[in-house]
């Protein structure tokens, strides 16, 4: 049975007039067909330049784009090609390698890392996150520590699973597509392929896997066991 018409597409996710690099979702099959077109897509349209403002102890090699506004700090290192817009905070310690499109307005903060991934504007990555072979859409945030996982303990291509059943992403690699005004909590974990629509909000800690229609909250139901402390001579 083919149960692909369950999969929320482009529109269903993002407002693509909030990305300079709205062409990338041209006449896709899938919405994470984008992430394989990342990369031609930076070698063809981008031109290195830095127009805002990187610290002597920043890092920066390769083919890199910096918008006007922004801050690359202390620390960080970015390895092109990376595309970054305009007002934004690059942390320290924060590492961009390649094929990395950071929309306007973001931040990306200390230890975070993102590789093969596309940022809408005003995404807030702030601290101790993984964001690999991804999408971020408008205003999403993540929490301290949340994890986007994008490659299987078991080998092989990804899959997004549906109610209905999995579906094949063809890619080895695949993190989360993650919609508009999403929040994520702190140390969550999405797993290969999860699809989280939009203005959507996940607890901390959470695990999830699959895919999570717009507007719904996803808590953590584990429970804390609170017993009276004592001392080790009683």
């Amino acid at each position: 049975m083919d149960n692909t018409s369950d999969i929320p597409q482009t529109e269903d996710l993002f407002d693509i007039g909030q990305t300079e690099h709205a062409s990338l979702f041209d006449l896709l099959g899938q919405p994470w067909h984008v992430l394989p077109r990342i990369s031609d897509y930076l070698r063809d349209k981008l031109r290195p330049a830095q127009l805002g403002q990187a610290h002597c102890q920043a890092v920066i090699e390769g083919d890199v784009f910096i918008g006007e506004g922004t801050v690359i700090e202390a620390g960080a290192l970015i390895r092109g090609p990376v595309w970054i817009g305009r007002n934004c905070r690059i942390g320290h310690g924060a590492t961009l390698r390649g094929n990395v499109i950071v929309g306007d307005d973001c931040v990306v903060g200390h230890a975070a890392e993102l590789k093969n991934s596309l940022l809408f504007n005003g995404c807030d990555v702030p601290h101790f996150n993984y964001v690999g072979d991804s999408v971020l859409g408008h205003r999403v945030h993540l929490g301290a520590g949340v994890m986007l996982s994008n490659y299987r303990l078991i080998r092989g291509n990804v899959n997004v699973r549906l109610a209905s059943g999995p579906v094949d992403s063809g890619l080895a690699k695949f993190g989360a597509l993650i919609g508009d005004r999403t929040e994520i909590g702190c140390n969550a974990v999405l797993n290969p392929g999860a699809i989280i629509g939009r203005d959507c909000v996940l607890y901390p800690n959470v695990n999830f896997t699959g895919v999570l229609p717009a507007k719904r909250l996803v808590k953590n139901k584990t429970e804390l066991a609170v017993i009276e402390k004592r001392e080790a001579n009683e």
